[in-house]
């Protein structure tokens, strides 16, 4: 193997440690060089640390050398993002209304990873309490694309996607509660799942979201997506609506392919104004499945417009984390995320319960419709990346319309929703093709995500991002 590993995945790393071709201790030490070089660069990491990620290498070495790892995962680098507690490090969220008091254990998917023997070597940056599908927050401040600095790598998973595509290292822990895994890697060129809610379990299960909110990786291949969730899924009795335990391994499979499965592609839903140039590359990119066998449909309008009858849910929840912030750290927060917490406020409990119905019946009205077609397809985005200085939720930017209108209602349903790679604009930005699964069919939205991948020639590294890495460091 080459001894510059920062582009290799890392089911190829698992195998050149066991192979002895190379050790854990140098897979993350280039993670932490790499990291450490282009964190100025690109604001993707909140904290990192070297000692305690090359003392978790050592003892991850010490396991290959031994032929007792603990997965196939054991020694690979990767890091958690700042919504999520690991054990010994504060969870700031983005806020000042947070504090360095390090968390006194593990979040369940923490705990799976560590489990699975992978080293974090650090924690990634999130928008203020990740109200956003963009990556700035008051505390951390603006997190860039590898692509092209001028734009956000996506949000709220934003450090992860940015860590992931400037070759840091091969996955990074997100969560996605409206699109926060999906929007992200659609803007950064990556893979990225959104399990079937409770396939990876929900503990502390602190947030006002914890009903709509799964935790995943940003990757760039299929396979380690697959790898990860294998260590990341199952039942947890400290999460009540955690899915019981499958038994089976979501890498086998994985070539199966698609041939005769029946695909319903939507580019709009019946409302959705998204860019001609997106409409295009995710059209294209779907058509890719008829060459592998499938059936692919235009099923025209399919979900009604989310802002009427979700606006009570979302701007709700966030109104019960603005209560529990103290009055005199209320002009610190971004003031975004303060206008919309404060018209929470005001939603009532008949607001919220009628909000809940539609999300029952939106629930309902997927899984029927899945009974004709095995996947949906459609964009992930409205747009390409936006400039890192937009206004979310803005006039300019609404979330509604502009930020999550092709994601949120798989968070709503629970389904497992993915984004894969679906060709650039000609500004040069990634755009994303979003292929939405019936209820916990996650391996059967793995199966088509690997045949796309086969099918699509998309690989890293991307010319566009060693073209702009080059620059910036030259420049640095």
């Amino acid at each position: 193997m080459s001894k510059d590993m920062c582009w290799t995945s890392a089911s190829e790393l698992g195998r050149a440690f066991a192979r002895g071709t190379t050790s854990p201790v140098e897979a993350v030490e280039q993670a932490l060089q790499r990291a450490e070089r282009l964190q100025p660069l690109f604001n993707f990491m909140v904290l990192i640390d070297r000692d305690g990620a090359l003392a978790a290498a050592r003892a991850a070495a010490a396991r290959w050398r031994k032929h007792e790892p603990l997965s196939p995962l054991d020694g690979v680098p990767t890091s958690i993002k700042d919504t999520t507690a690991v054990k010994g490090w504060p969870t700031r969220y983005g806020s000042h209304a947070t504090d360095e008091t390090p968390a006194a254990e593990d979040a369940a998917v923490t705990a799976r990873l560590r489990a699975a023997g992978m080293v974090f070597i650090g924690k990634s940056t999130t928008p203020e309490f990740g109200w956003k599908a963009l990556t700035d927050s008051p505390l951390q401040g603006t997190t860039r694309s590898p692509w092209n600095p001028n734009h956000s790598p996506g949000g709220s998973s934003g450090g992860a996607s940015s860590m992931t595509a400037a070759g840091v290292n091969p996955f990074n822990h997100g969560n996605d509660g409206g699109g926060s895994i999906r929007i992200p890697a659609a803007h950064t060129g990556l893979v990225g799942l959104k399990p079937s809610y409770g396939r990876i379990p929900q503990y502390p299960a602190d947030s006002p979201f914890a009903d709509v909110i799964s935790q995943g990786v940003l990757a760039r291949s299929v396979l380690d997506t697959a790898l990860a969730l294998n260590a990341m899924a199952g039942p947890d009795p400290r999460d009540w609506r955690s899915l019981p335990a499958e038994d089976r391994d979501y890498t086998i499979g994985l070539d199966g392919g698609v041939r005769g499965w029946r695909l319903g592609l939507s580019l709009d839903f019946g409302h959705v104004k998204a860019d001609p140039e997106v409409r295009a590359l995710v059209e294209a990119a779907a058509r890719r499945f008829e060459a592998l066998g499938a059936h692919v449909e235009d099923v025209g309008p399919l979900i009604a417009p989310l802002k009427e009858p979700f606006e009570a849910l979302w701007s709700g929840s966030f109104g019960v984390r603005l209560r529990q912030i103290p009055t005199q750290l209320h002009g610190k927060l971004d003031p975004g995320f303060r206008a919309l917490a404060e018209q929470g406020l005001s939603v009532t409990l008949a607001d919220y319960a009628r909000a809940y119905e539609a999300k029952s019946k939106l629930a309902r009205d997927m899984a029927l419709w899945h009974q004709t077609y095995d996947l949906l397809l459609a964009p992930v985005t409205p747009t390409a990346a936006p400039p890192v200085d937009t206004l979310y939720n803005s006039d300019a930017f609404p979330r509604w319309t502009k930020g999550a209108p092709y994601t949120l209602p798989f968070n709503l349903t629970g389904a497992p929703a993915a984004s894969m790679p679906a060709g650039l604009t000609q500004a040069g930005l990634p755009v994303g093709l979003q292929i939405v699964g019936p209820p916990r069919a996650d391996h059967r939205v793995l199966q088509a995500m690997r045949a796309y991948e086969s099918a699509c020639g998309w690989s890293w590294p991307q010319e566009r991002v060693l073209k702009t890495l080059a620059g910036l460091q030259s420049s640095a």
